[in-house]
């Protein structure tokens, strides 16, 4: 049945994953039809003019070839200061109603000319350089044809047109435009979602748990917050808040570096060098400080220390990131070679994560900060995941061990409870005994005088009863004073096959008696260390209250073993049994399910054995019989 329940799990899973996956995979094809252009001319100015014509343009006779490969001309490169440039596409004759698409254009400003018109402008206040655009197309006057001009003027070292341009009929241009950057949009959607959903139960959390929980509520958050921020989706449909996705995009990643390096310290925190993951957060804590003050101060100042702030926050910051995941990366696999589950389902997923992450990383400033994110993102899901997995885990362990504390706690009341009846009716025994014993010895003495001298008739029966009565009492005395000092024998060393071939001597008429039948298989190499006439008589009770348990035939097995320098031995029946109330109250005083018992000879019977060193257990079912088995160090060979 476990295995069936993990069986459908992992089925629905792969059917929710496949769900996501193929539409997100038949997005990318939505556009097949469309034209892709791979070259076009740049020419490169001082200055972007924003009001030069299309015919002030087309008499420029310094155009040069570039592509996505190469977006400056050959034997030239970024200067990275302000920079500016015209781009001049040549379009098919656009026929009915049709349309481009330009992706990966970098500029903080862009003027696009087409038809002798502006149709598009844009001044990046943020300094944001990244643009995506989808632009209508009019079927030219005269066949042939059609040329439109992009303006480009950026400051942050990356210009030009870095992606190949496609044009084609509207609809399908304008589909594939707006769900190419959606995936982006409802993934961090959802990890928002979930993170606002963690948040509010945290009010019913107690203080023990509140600490992982937020901080991982806090980390889904950032990047929710961070998934949506970089996409180009906000920016290409909302433009106009752009400053306050710059901004909340920063401070997303401010607090989620420190935040999850501190999630990682509490799943490690038994760990021995927890230490230096403790040194990483602070100094990641005082790090995002500082980013966020010149946050502030580059927004009140109108980013006036922008290339402070973009030195700072981004490529020192970068840096860093690179060290903490890497460092990260090597606790978490040195971790999961220690065998922890929980380990190795953190080290996966965060293993994804970090090497995603790095690999980005690496690529981005290799590529002269050219190349843009995207796989950190699927990575980030995987992780987050991992986290999930690992909270459940955690909360099912925690319920388990709520479970056991409690059968713990029940066990330990149980023993007190019957440790303080032990302890007093070890206190009453032995002054019961000597204040009880003698006045009966002495009545015992006089009534058998009196039988002696009666004859035979119905006062001489009394007198008999009388007698047999009095014996039984001194029985019980006798038991009382076993429980209260069952260690006044003599110690010795026994030999377990021997006093067994002793016990089964005395029990043997017994149990003939009763129609039953007694197996006895005992090694002769088996000894333990106690009191010869208390160890028997412990077995004897067990042994007896078996045969009492008996239904017709019954039959009793008796075997013993040796391991790990402990003596087992095993006395099985197949009795009337008992139930599972019934065993926990077994050598309670005066508990019995006899008739005529009291209970006394099972709480002599575990005194006996745990002052032999031992323990006694019974394992029964009703109907079916019942097992005790009997433990003792070894007594050596």
């Amino acid at each position: 049945m476990k295995y069936l329940l993990k069986a459908v799990v992992f089925i629905l899973v792969a059917l929710i994953m496949g769900a996501v996956i193929v539409p997100a995979a038949d997005w990318s094809d939505q556009a097949g039809d469309s034209t892709k252009i791979s070259t076009w001319q740049v020419w490169q100015v001082n200055s972007l003019i924003p009001d030069m014509s299309e015919q002030q343009l087309e008499q420029v006779g310094q155009w040069l070839q570039a592509d996505a490969a190469h977006p400056l001309p050959a034997g030239r490169q970024s200067s990275g200061r302000t920079e500016s440039m015209w781009i001049r596409v040549t379009l098919p004759a656009a026929t009915g109603n049709a349309a481009i698409i330009i992706r990966k254009l970098y500029g903080e400003r862009v003027r696009v000319l087409y038809d002798d018109k502006v149709i598009y402008s844009v001044d990046h206040p943020s300094g944001r350089d990244a643009n995506n655009l989808l632009l209508p197309v009019k079927p030219a006057d005269a066949p042939g044809l059609q040329t439109i001009y992009i303006g480009v003027s950026s400051n942050s070292g990356r210009i030009g047109l870095h992606e190949d341009v496609r044009t084609g009929a509207f609809i399908p241009l304008l589909i594939d435009f707006v769900k190419k950057d959606l995936s982006d949009f409802v993934l961090g959607s959802a990890f928002i979602f979930i993170s606002v959903i963690m948040l509010l139960c945290t009010l019913f959390l107690n203080e023990a748990n509140i600490r992982g929980w937020l901080a991982l509520a806090v980390i889904i958050l950032c990047i929710g917050v961070l998934v949506i921020t970089y996409s180009p989706f906000l920016y290409t449909y909302y433009g106009q808040y752009e400053a306050f996705y710059y901004n909340l995009f920063d401070t997303a990643l401010f607090v989620f570096l420190p935040v999850f390096i501190f999630y990682v310290e509490q799943i490690f925190d038994k760990e021995k060098y927890v230490v230096i993951i403790r040194i990483s957060r602070i100094f990641q804590t005082v790090y995002s400080l500082i980013c966020f003050a010149l946050l502030l101060l580059n927004r009140l100042t109108v980013f006036g220390i922008q290339s402070t702030y973009d030195e700072v926050t981004g490529t020192l910051l970068g840096y860093v990131m690179i060290a903490e995941l890497a460092l990260l990366v090597l606790f978490a696999g040195w971790n999961a070679l220690r065998g922890s589950k929980e380990g190795i389902i953190f080290t996966i997923g965060f293993a994804i994560l970090a090497l995603t992450g790095i690999g980005e990383l690496i690529f981005y400033y290799a590529s002269g900060q050219q190349y843009r994110l995207v796989l950190w993102k699927w990575g980030v899901l995987c992780f987050v995941i991992s986290l999930i997995i690992i909270l459940g885990r955690r909360f099912a362990r925690n319920h388990e061990q709520v479970v056991e504390y409690s059968r713990k706690l029940e066990m330990f009341n149980n023993e007190l409870q019957r440790s303080e009846k032990m302890e007093i009716i070890s206190v009453l025994a032995a002054s019961v005994a000597h204040e009880v014993r003698n006045p009966l010895q002495v009545t015992r003495g006089f009534i058998q005088l009196l039988s002696e001298k009666q004859q035979k008739g119905q006062d001489r029966v009394y007198l008999d009863l009388a007698l047999e009565e009095l014996d039984r009492a001194s029985g019980i005395i006798t038991d009382f004073l076993t429980f209260a000092k069952p260690e006044g024998s003599k110690i010795r060393k026994l030999n377990v096959s021997e006093e067994f071939r002793h016990i089964e001597g005395i029990l043997q008429p017994m149990v003939h008696l009763t129609g039953g039948k007694i197996a006895v298989d005992i090694p002769s190499d088996l000894s333990v260390m106690g009191s010869s006439s208390k160890f028997k008589q412990a077995c004897i009770n067990i042994i007896k209250n078996s045969i009492e348990s008996f239904q017709g035939e019954g039959e009793i097995l008796v075997w013993a073993y040796e391991v790990n320098a402990h003596v087992y031995i095993h006395i099985k029946d197949n009795g009337e049994g008992m139930t599972e109330e019934e065993m926990g109250r077994l050598g309670e005083p005066y508990f019995s399910n006899k008739t005529k018992g009291t209970g006394l000879g099972l709480m002599v019977t575990f005194r006996i054995i745990e002052a032999m060193g031992g323990t006694l257990n019974f394992s029964s079912e009703k109907g079916k019989g019942t097992e005790a088995v009997l433990r003792f160090p070894s007594g050596g060979p």
